[in-house]
């Protein structure tokens, strides 16, 4: 899966001592969210009259940034495919060469920990969610979220606390979404 969220959740979560299923699960989830993604772009992309190979092509690099490049134009415009493609490409090349560079790098380290590198997957998973904290409900739901994370770590095998804190917001946003359609 080409997504850094789900890929530094993967290995976090096998990092920590958690189960391959807890690992596996936690990074779907985070990368389920490239699908609705997908399903937004398709004004945008003109996939109407795309090959299979190019909607391949463009099904793997669908992320947050090649998107976010993409909706910045107007939809079936030449800058909003131009936006996506490029985007989408540069970083997945440039993504697998820096993993690559990490992969081999990393026999030469003793301890990540000493150079910061433990910060770097919960300061991912800021970086994801600050944009999307626009309001109070979506800020305490975020809180909350993290509330229940936090106070499953020492109860639940690493990835799940995530889990359920994902679970949480779920169940919370349906909540939140029926009391604002009813008057």
């Amino acid at each position: 899966m080409f997504t850094g969220a789900s890929q530094f959740a993967l290995v976090g979560v096998l990092g920590a001592g958690g189960g391959t299923l807890a690992a596996v699960l936690t990074a779907l989830l985070l990368g389920a969210r490239n699908s609705l993604y997908a399903l937004s772009l398709r004004p945008y992309l003109d996939s109407a009259h795309s090959s299979w190979w190019r909607v391949l092509g463009r099904a793997q690099i669908t992320i947050d940034e090649s998107t976010a490049m993409a909706i910045r134009y107007p939809p079936g415009s030449r800058q909003a495919r131009h936006a996506f493609w490029a985007t989408g490409v540069a970083i997945f090349v440039l993504w697998n060469i820096g993993t690559l560079i990490g992969a081999l790098g990393a026999a030469a380290l003793d301890d990540p920990r000493v150079l910061g590198l433990d910060a770097a997957v919960p300061a991912g998973f800021i970086a994801l969610l600050w944009p999307r904290l626009r309001d109070r409900s979506t800020i305490a739901l975020a809180l909350v979220s993290a509330a229940v994370a936090i106070a499953l770590v020492p109860l639940l095998a690493p990835g799940l606390p995530v889990l359920s804190a994902a679970l949480v917001a779920v169940i919370a946003e349906r909540f939140i979404a029926r009391s604002e359609r009813t008057p």
